[in-house]
């Protein structure tokens, strides 16, 4: 499978990628090599990993509790805390192995330390294969708030090696499809069909194209004034759907691509009340994500949270929530404003 070139950075794919890192330490020189873990990849993917590295170096294994409740300032502290005490210099190379949670939080950790370091990318999750491992953004949770703190950043390199997938839940792997599904409706919708005709999916094939979609994205528009918005389709109600199942202690969480799918469900159906998109394919997009994923019962007296939660959402402006909308299949249209009323008619919508 071919290199993919980012703006500055390249992804490589399965085993052979190693080989390109082994590289960039001895070509770099690094003085020490920090990789970072949960208790999850310490167990199931370290030991796949480290067969694989080739270099002399010192090698320093950080391990954090897994969770998006753990994705804090308080978390990096405790990072910048280990990193310093094992003599971590400007010199020092951080490699996140794990999913979206390492990922994000790997990146923001590495490029604030000491004004920045170099780290690289091993996404462990299809979630953080086909989306946070690429495209530089870095961040953290403010509270509850979705990425509130964080800055753009690139790796020197992302390697993606789907063998990590056999470590992973069920649960976790559909929370992955949702990235794919938002990259077949914006941009390429031979994606979407090839999920909704329910054929064997080649999970490479699959997790190349989205790498590939969101890199051509990126490089035409890398700190989202303008086309990179199309990312955040189903995002923006999703991830206020996300924070407060994060923060209602009579609740179970919902995985990023739980709330994604039911974002994407009502952000089609606002779609079609505001720019004509086809019931039809409302329709159809329902279908796919309910024939995916387990029903949500959102509650008529949640949406008022919900709602409060969306008003913090990092794109709004002027505290106007901003919408991607979808005209059609791959037509979208930026930067929408909602009523309150449509909203929650929508978060109906999905329940209907």
């Amino acid at each position: 499978m071919k290199t993919i070139e980012a703006v500055s950075y390249p992804v490589h794919f399965q085993e052979e990628s190693y080989a390109e890192l082994s590289k960039l330490i001895q070509n770099k020189d690094y003085s020490t090599l920090f990789v970072l873990v949960d208790e999850n990849t310490m167990e199931h993917c370290y030991p796949k990993f480290i067969p694989n590295l080739k270099t002399d170096k010192t090698i320093e294994v950080i391990e954090i509790e897994s969770g998006e409740i753990n994705k804090n300032l308080e978390t990096c502290v405790g990072l910048w805390n280990a990193i310093t005490e094992l003599g971590g210099d400007r010199k020092s190379l951080l490699i996140t192995l794990g999913g979206g949670v390492i990922t994000d939080m790997g990146g923001f950790v590495a490029s604030c330390f000491k004004r920045g370091i170099d780290f690289v990318n091993i996404p462990t999750t299809l979630l953080s294969m086909v989306d946070a491992s690429v495209g530089g953004k870095t961040g953290v949770d403010l509270g509850v708030l979705k990425n509130q703190i964080g800055l753009f950043a690139n790796p020197q390199m992302v390697i993606v090696d789907d063998q990590y997938l056999a470590t992973v839940s069920e649960r976790e792997l559909k929370s992955g499809m949702a990235e794919i599904i938002k990259y077949g409706v914006t941009y390429d919708v031979s994606l979407f069909a090839h999920i909704k005709e329910h054929k064997e999916a080649n999970i490479s094939n699959l997790i190349f194209r989205s790498v590939e979609i969101k890199n051509e994205v990126v490089l035409k528009d890398p700190k989202e004034k303008n086309l990179r918005k199309i990312l955040n389709f189903g995002h923006t109600l999703g991830h206020a759907i996300e924070s407060f199942y994060l923060e209602s202690e009579d609740k179970e969480n919902l995985t990023h691509g739980e709330a994604i799918a039911i974002g994407m469900v009502c952000e089609s159906y606002i779609s079609n009340k505001l720019l004509d998109f086809p019931l039809q394919k409302v329709n159809d997009l329902k279908e796919v994500v309910l024939a995916i994923y387990d029903k949500i019962d959102l509650l008529s007296e949640d949406f008022s949270a919900i709602m409060d939660l969306l008003k913090h959402d990092k794109k709004n402006v002027n505290g106007q929530v901003n919408f991607v909308l979808l005209n059609d299949f791959e037509d979208f249209k930026l930067d929408c404003k909602v009523s309150e009323d449509l909203i929650q008619e929508s978060l109906h919508f999905y329940n209907a």
